[in-house]
């Protein structure tokens, strides 16, 4: 039996062992991730030189594009770099990084959610208050703590599971380094220790999906209750994107931790990851912008330097 300290690096796992796939996959994966970058690097410049898109919801979407730009660079280049190179390392220090990002950013990005929910909330049902309730020293406040609360709980884990004895494997079934793939390398019962910490993050998971899902509720019977047609149309026209972002995260996220054991698979879980850790950051630019009009008048000066 050895402990963590004898562990120099770890094996991930290969998307595939025929050289002419890796490329293949490489080729694909830094179209991704190129697709990634220029998405949301539209949406932050957008929002930071047009001063119409100030406001708390895009100053949320702002934060919220940050944040997916950060998911899919600590998995991706990394995952390209493997298949570029035909190799499966990844050093102990770079995991230990890896495996803090995804979850400080993940857990960000569902607070985040929370908040741009909270926000719709307030626009809709008490549009008298909004600014007060909404003014830039709250929207400040709501952003830190989103920001914090993934970092704090990340800090918690990170130092729970790597100071956990590990057995003398070092491979993961898995392309990138997760909390389950890491426990299954542990040698001591102190991993429940991790179990009860998981524990508290799922019902803070929990507790902010129910308030997403009341939020909506009480957001739908206000935006029922609005006598114009026109006006119905536009207040669901503000709530929807997020809505869509909300649904694609929470339902791939829930899938891949809580599906069945008997269904359960390695080919399964690296698809299962691949959709809720890659396919939001490329889709929410596409989804907020669709159906917004200021976003995409914003997106296409940047990009025929319009604000120069």
């Amino acid at each position: 039996m050895c402990n963590s300290s004898s562990i120099t690096e770890f094996l991930l796992l290969a998307f595939t062992d025929t050289r002419e796939l890796q490329l293949l996959h490489f080729g694909i994966f830094l179209g991704i991730y190129l697709d990634a970058l220029l998405g949301n690097g539209l949406i932050l410049t957008a929002v930071a030189c047009d001063h119409r898109l100030h406001s708390p919801m895009y100053f949320f979407l702002l934060n919220l594009a940050l944040n997916d730009l950060g998911c899919i660079s600590t998995t991706l280049p990394k995952a390209m770099t493997n298949l570029l190179w035909d190799t499966k390392a990844i050093p102990y220090s770079g995991c230990v990084a890896q495996l803090f990002l995804i979850i400080f950013l993940n857990l960000a990005e569902l607070s985040l959610l929370t908040v741009m929910a909270y926000d719709r909330y307030i626009a809709i049902c008490q549009p008298l208050q909004y600014g007060s309730l909404l003014g830039s020293r709250a929207c400040g406040q709501m952003a830190a703590a989103a920001w914090g609360s993934g970092f704090l709980q990340a800090v918690l884990h990170i130092a729970n599971i790597f100071s956990l004895p590990l057995c003398c494997g070092n491979s993961l079934s898995q392309f990138f380094c997760e909390i389950p793939q890491i426990l299954k390398l542990s040698c001591s019962d102190s991993y429940l220790r991790e179990v009860q910490l998981t524990t508290v993050t799922a019902f803070l998971f929990g507790g902010c999906f129910v308030f997403i899902v009341v939020s909506y509720v009480q957001i739908f019977r206000a935006v029922l209750r609005i006598p114009s047609q026109q006006g119905r149309h536009k207040a669901f026209s503000t709530c929807l994107p997020h809505l869509a972002v909300v649904s694609l995260f929470l339902s791939t996220v829930i899938f891949a931790h809580l599906k069945p054991p008997s269904i359960s698979s390695p080919s399964l879980d690296v698809v299962l990851a691949f959709l809720y850790l890659v396919v939001p950051p490329v889709v929410n630019p596409f989804i907020y912008s669709m159906r917004n009009k200021e976003i995409k008048v914003a997106m296409w000066k940047v990009m025929t330097g319009g604000f120069a």
